[in-house]
């Protein structure tokens, strides 16, 4: 009973503001009607007059009871028809909800309809009619709805209307059906001085989703020959940036230049770009004037010490990564902040390892809070200590990371092992595997380091077992064909076996730059060094590692390409002076670098 009371006061709060019904106070179970409260009588709540009668409110309150004994059907019914009795928007509101919550589309549509009709001028109903359509896939519904929503729309606001009309129309199956569409329905608006440019940066997303590349390029033209300032054109220009289409970059530098000054935002998506294209030196320029223009832009800073580490540049990029510190800190903590952050005090505990400043790099670690980035921050600290002569405290380090996730007990062993294989324990790595897997018989993970291990210790038939065990569970598991097809390769064994072992795993990853390796080198080991050439200086381009290195160094040296092989010899071992393959390899061929 105190139950019914309870909904039965809330659903009169509820319902006053909209209705205007004259309500008492609803007394709790055994008080009467005018409550005490410290000796003084309660006032009694007093709203204004309405015309709800008690059979509707009644109705109301059986709807409401329903939708929370999870029985939306009814629920909905009975709100809609009150809703018609009354026209009250929130009504309609509830009962679209409602059906929503429920996952009853046809419902939802039916309640924003009804709401629709009745108030013709309401931008909500548009909204939620639009939505649901889209949601139901019904794109040939939606022209009215999306006529409506912008025709309602304030002036001022219909840009952001624009922008919004492509993520609406994510979802959908039929992406040039959609396009088509939203460009007829809103045909007014692309000729128009203060709509035509953000409509055809829309009509470009649209485009774009739809895969029709070039009518989004001619979209974004359009748009910046409407609005030459205006930068949501641009914004699509920047996502059809491509060598096959350098009109797009072309439309981008002209607004940078023509913008004074540009949205960091832009420029700083433009220096992406650049990234991703490898395109160093030009991401470096603008990100100088993008900093020169707005000094205080932080993220600017760390792609700015990011690429300046890159470029071997540490002290500049000390610098760079330092200012960003400054200015992220004064900033409100958010996702991610914490994240650039963490990546910048890797960079700089990074930096401070090249200066052989151990103390100053375990300082930088110890400050990264980013939880999805602790465990990687504790494996380098764990390193560090290993370094110093403390390999148990490291250690210990990861063993105190605590467990989120189910997965993450798993991954502290992986990273206790990866860190006694680090300094050469091979034999604790393999213990400790080995216990893991009496817990986990089947973990492939599991399962496939111990092989690793068990290749440190040259227990080589017991890795290959165990490889062929991970390819029995996981046919798809690349790294074992990988790692298997290597290790016969690396012995010169049974090279045409390795050789079929490593295509597979080209198979199933065709772009690891890793396995591309191993297929050149066991093309080397068969004698095919031109193939072999071929592909470990494509893998080395796509992923320069000491490792890689060590390979492609030999095979220039038996090519008699010997000043060719010391240079990359030099820049593998900047990589990583201790890699074992590569001062092996420098030692069997007696070469001093």
């Amino acid at each position: 009973m105190k139950h019914f009371l309870c909904t039965l006061a809330g659903l009169w709060l509820a319902l006053a503001p909209a209705t205007g019904y004259t309500a008492p106070a609803v007394p709790a179970s055994g008080q009467s009607p005018v409550a005490t409260l410290g000796g003084q009588k309660a006032k009694e709540v007093q709203i204004p007059s309405s015309a709800l009668d008690a059979q509707l409110f009644y109705q109301l309150l059986i709807g409401e009871l329903s939708a929370g004994a999870g029985e939306p059907g009814p629920a909905v019914s009975l709100i809609l028809d009150a809703a018609q009795k009354t026209k009250d928007v929130q009504l309609y509101q509830r009962a679209t909800e409602l059906a929503l919550q429920s996952r009853s589309g046809e419902a939802a549509l039916q309640a924003a309809r009804a709401w629709k009709k009745t108030h013709p001028t309401s931008i909500e109903a548009s909204r939620y009619t639009l939505q649901i359509l889209l949601a139901l896939n019904r794109v040939a519904e939606s022209a009215e709805p999306l006529k409506s929503l912008v025709e309602l729309t304030p002036t001022m606001e219909r840009p952001q209307t624009f922008a919004a009309v492509p993520r609406l129309y994510a979802r959908t199956g039929d992406k040039k059906l959609a396009a088509t569409l939203v460009e007829q329905t809103l045909a007014p608006y692309f000729s128009q001085p203060g709509t035509a440019a953000p409509a055809w940066a829309m009509a470009g997303r649209l485009r774009l989703a739809a895969g029709d590349m070039a009518g989004a390029l001619e979209a974004a033209n359009r748009g910046q020959a409407a609005d030459a300032q205006a930068e949501g054109p641009v914004l699509v220009a920047l996502e059809l940036m491509d060598p096959k289409r350098p009109q797009a970059e072309a439309m981008v530098s002209q607004y940078l230049v023509r913008a004074t000054p540009a949205s960091p935002e832009l420029r700083m998506a433009y220096v992406r770009n650049l990234l991703n294209a490898e395109r160093y030196a030009n991401a470096l320029t603008q990100l100088q004037i993008l900093l020169k223009e707005k000094p205080d832009f932080a993220q600017g800073w760390l792609v700015l010490g990011s690429l300046q580490l890159q470029e071997k540049k540490p002290a500049l990029a000390e610098t760079s990564l330092k200012k960003y510190v400054a200015l992220a800190e004064q900033q409100a903590p958010e996702e991610e902040n914490s994240r650039g952050l963490a990546q910048a005090f890797f960079a700089l505990a990074q930096i401070a390892e090249m200066r052989q400043d151990l103390a100053g790099a375990q300082a930088w670690l110890k400050r990264i809070e980013n939880p999805d980035m602790l465990m990687q921050a504790q494996m380098r600290r764990a390193s560090l200590l290993g370094k110093q002569g403390k390999l148990q405290d490291g250690l210990q380090l990861i063993r105190d990371l605590p467990e989120r996730k189910e997965s993450d007990k798993r991954s502290k062993l992986m990273a206790q092992s990866t860190l006694l294989k680090e300094f050469k324990q091979y034999q604790p790595a393999y213990e400790l595997i080995a216990q893991a897997i009496t817990q986990a018989p089947s973990d492939i993970e599991l399962i496939y380091e111990q092989a690793m291990n068990a290749e440190k210790l040259n227990k080589l038939d017991e890795m290959e077992q165990l490889l062929r065990h991970v390819i029995s569970l996981k046919p798809d598991y690349h790294a074992a064909y990988n790692a298997l097809g290597y290790s016969l390769a690396d012995r010169n064994l049974r090279l045409p076996e390795a050789k079929v072992l490593i295509q597979q795993a080209v198979a199933f990853a065709p772009t690891d730059p890793f396995i591309q390796d191993s297929l050149g080198w066991v093309e080397f080991r068969l004698g095919n060094q031109a193939e072999a050439l071929r592909l470990l200086e494509a893998a080395f381009k796509a992923r320069p590692d000491s490792e890689i290195a060590a390979h492609l160094g030999e095979v220039l040296w038996q090519m008699g390409q010997r000043e060719r092989a010391q240079a990359i010899w030099k820049e593998g071992r900047q990589l990583n002076p201790e890699n074992e393959t590569l001062l092996e390899t420098l030692k069997r061929l007696r070469v001093k670098l």
